[in-house]
């Protein structure tokens, strides 16, 4: 007699395995096994006979015996019998989605930095298929578990919840550059010219980004360069003092650090001065496009994946502040590799300031009309408003405290815990995100409801986040030692545990699906009056309840409009699982992300500003506004600068501007391209696309398919050149 097991393999019938299982359900019972339940089995089954019998059925039958003569172990035996089945079916799911995970024969693209066909990507997105199962089922509540199978409360980057490391943050590159700093295998000296401080920059950035699942930003580039711009003009003015006038100038450490290039000391010399003016501006230059080049080629985490790095600039009035801002858009206008493309990284962010660069005869205004160049041709720098009303209260002498942000949109606000309006030092802690559409459902689709079960889980929300959060601060600074020895994170004090400086982080709470949600409530988005005046409702309660638990738990609460690159797609396909095709909620396969105008909209970049600036202020965690325009942009820079500063004065904190951005990989010709290029016929393009604030490569193949789809619905702010007089 023969038994066919579960994974159709075949065995002989052995007693022994009969009796094992028996007993074994009297023993969980704590009774003694009933040979009467043997005897049972033994009638049914003739050991000496040929035939094939399936293991279910075996198990069945055991089933049977046991419920004739003791129907309590019966129980006990059904039970467990259940129990092994979950959990067969649940590794057989397992091994099921890890082998596509590992044959990339599932690749879904959900974040559009990483190459999961690699071998990083790979293993990586095999990782975190077991590590975002390890985090529901064993790092969190029911309530939490709950709140994110039902697409009512998403909470992000389950496999680093897993490990327990945080979100973003916004590196202290002037401590790190002056002092120098540690690494696992050494020691790195303080940076003593341009070019090492820039080389360092990436160092930095790639090491921080392995400490955390989120981006790294400077605040404030310009003016940590200063330094490093004087020490190397000083070494050239040596040398040139050297070679031309056979002299020497001996200045201390500190004089070099603090004298400025334009000081009388160098210019009494015009022909050294000029050397070492032309040989710094070289230097410079070279070390910018040095940074350009390694933060788009360094690999980092698994799958291949670049560092998220951002860099803000353009306040500091300085000539070597400004050598700095002018070699970094040159850099970014000049493109990396031999076909000049665009460079993805860093993502740069020019800080708009009143007094400074925003107006006509401001000492940096030149420089504004090149970022504007830049954005332009490549998308980049995208504009952070210094004068933002949500950066109430920043010292305008000290530019740590200058808004700026993470290229994705997040912000550091205000620091209930004694950094105020310091940014370095300081990023996200943790984010999740309130899907509004599926609670708009739950609540049958009436406002009254929705409101209250909004209340309710944004009370939800609030007890996610904080579980997580200690959840992260319970994690020992040998996970990150790079950050924790490096103080790269504001506040440490090795006594009192990481929890020290992570207080000072921002717990975000997002949201996703506005004008969808207002669509199933009242049939209007907020592109109308009547819709406008219910979303303020909404963001209103989101803004008083973070408020509030800033407050009462001495924590950094704050509304995020959340990216959702993934989660865009996911979460309607969830919503479509869950309750079907509803036209103009889930006839796409996106939500509209955030708070923003739904893509396929048509208004004029005025209109959308004057909708969405409505809505910014009530974000703290971070939101971004942008608007899509033609290719035509790049021969009017002066109505591009109007629709930037009409931002600025519209109160928008973050502001960015797409314009098409194709390269044909051919020839490398670039502008907006059809299907071939016009220069060389070839229809291998690349269609550079921004997918959350940063951009992200072909969008065509690196794009999950939702976001795909929302990138061919956006319709342009304005249609062709001829409408930029109209409008202005």
């Amino acid at each position: 007699m023969k038994v066919i097991k579960r994974d159709k393999t075949y065995e002989e019938f052995q007693w022994h395995k009969i009796e094992n299982a028996i007993n074994m359900a009297f023993e969980a019972c704590d009774l003694s096994m009933s040979k009467d339940v043997i005897e049972c089995m033994k009638h049914k089954y003739n050991t000496d006979s040929d035939i094939i019998v399936d293991v279910e059925e075996i198990q069945d039958d055991i089933e049977n015996c046991l419920m004739e003569f003791n129907p309590i172990v019966a129980k006990a035996f059904i039970i467990y019998r259940y129990e092994h089945k979950i959990i067969r079916e649940h590794k057989d799911k397992l091994i099921k989605g890890l082998t596509k995970k590992l044959m990339a024969d599932d690749i879904e693209n959900q974040n559009a930095n990483v190459d999961e066909h690699s071998f990083g990507g790979r293993m990586g997105e095999a990782t975190r298929l077991v590590t975002k199962e390890y985090a529901l089922d064993y790092c969190m509540s029911r309530k939490a578990r709950k709140n994110h199978l039902n697409n009512e409360i998403y909470i992000h980057d389950l496999d680093s919840y897993a490990v327990g490391c945080h979100n973003c943050l916004t590196l202290p590159f002037d401590d790190l550059l002056k002092n120098g700093f540690n690494t696992r295998q050494t020691d790195v000296r303080p940076a003593n010219s341009i070019n090492t401080a820039f080389q360092l920059v990436a160092v930095l950035f790639q090491l921080q980004s392995l400490q955390q699942f989120g981006g790294v930003s400077s605040s404030h580039l310009d003016w940590t360069m200063v330094p490093y711009v004087r020490k190397s003009f000083y070494k050239h003015y040596a040398e040139g003092l050297k070679w031309i006038c056979d002299s020497a100038l001996d200045l201390s450490k500190e004089e070099v650090e603090n004298l400025s290039i334009d000081d009388d000391i160098y210019k009494n010399n015009e022909k050294v001065y000029n050397y070492a003016l032309t040989k710094t501006e070289k230097e410079l230059n070279q070390a910018v496009e040095g940074m350009y080049h390694n933060l788009n080629t360094l690999q980092s985490r698994s799958g291949n994946q670049l560092p998220f790095t951002s860099i803000n600039y353009g306040t500091c009035t300085l000539t070597e502040g400004r050598m700095v801002i002018k070699a970094l858009l040159n850099g970014s206008l000049n493109g990396v590799g031999k076909f000049h493309k665009t460079s993805i990284f860093p993502c740069g962010i020019f800080q708009v300031m009143k007094g400074v660069n925003k107006e006509k005869g401001t000492p940096n205004y030149d420089l504004f009309r090149l970022a504007l160049t830049s954005t332009s041709q490549r998308l980049y720098p995208n504009y952070a408003n210094v004068d933002w009303s949500g950066n109430d209260g920043y010292d305008r002498n000290d530019p740590k405290t200058y808004f700026c942000t993470m290229g994705c949109r997040t912000s550091n606000g205000y620091d209930i815990n004694g950094f105020g309006q310091l940014k370095d030092g300081r990023g996200n802690i943790c984010p999740v995100t309130i899907i509004l559409p599926t609670l708009a459902m739950e609540a049958n689709r009436d406002v009254e409801s929705f409101m209250r079960l909004l209340g309710r889980k944004i009370e939800d929300a609030k007890d996610i986040l904080i579980e997580r959060f200690e959840w992260i601060c319970k994690q020992s600074p040998l996970s990150a030692k790079f950050m924790w020895e490096n103080n790269t994170m504001a506040g440490y004090i090795p006594e009192e545990g990481i929890r020290s400086a992570l207080k000072h982080g921002t717990l975000a709470m997002g949201q996703l699906g506005l004008a969808e949600t207002l669509q199933l409530l009242i049939g209007k988005d907020h592109t109308t009056e009547e819709g406008m005046k219910l979303a303020k409702r909404i963001e209103s309660l989101f803004k008083k309840r973070c408020a509030e638990y800033k407050e009462e738990y001495r924590l950094n609460f704050g509304v995020y409009y959340t990216p959702a690159e993934n989660l865009c797609y996911t979460a309607m396909k969830n919503f479509r699982n869950m309750y079907g095709i509803i036209e103009n909620v889930s006839d796409k396969p996106y939500f509209t992300n955030s708070i923003h105008v739904p893509v396929w909209v048509n208004m004029s970049p005025f209109e959308k500003i004057d909708i969405e600036s409505q809505l910014t202020g009530y974000s703290s965690a971070g939101c971004i506004t942008y608007v899509e325009l033609p290719s035509t942009t790049k021969h009017n820079i002066d109505a591009l600068e109007t629709i930037v500063n009409y931002a600025m004065d519209k109160d928008i904190p973050y502001f960015a501007i797409n314009v098409p951005n194709d390269t044909c990989e051919q020839c490398g010709y670039t502008d907006e391209i059809n299907d071939k290029c016009p220069m060389c016929g070839s229809d291998n393009i690349s269609r550079l696309r921004r997918v959350t604030g940063y951009l992200t490569g072909n969008y065509t193949s690196a794009f999950n398919y939702g976001k795909q789809v929302e990138v061919k619905d956006r319709v342009k702010h304005i249609k062709s050149f001829d409408e930029w007089n109209i409008l202005i």
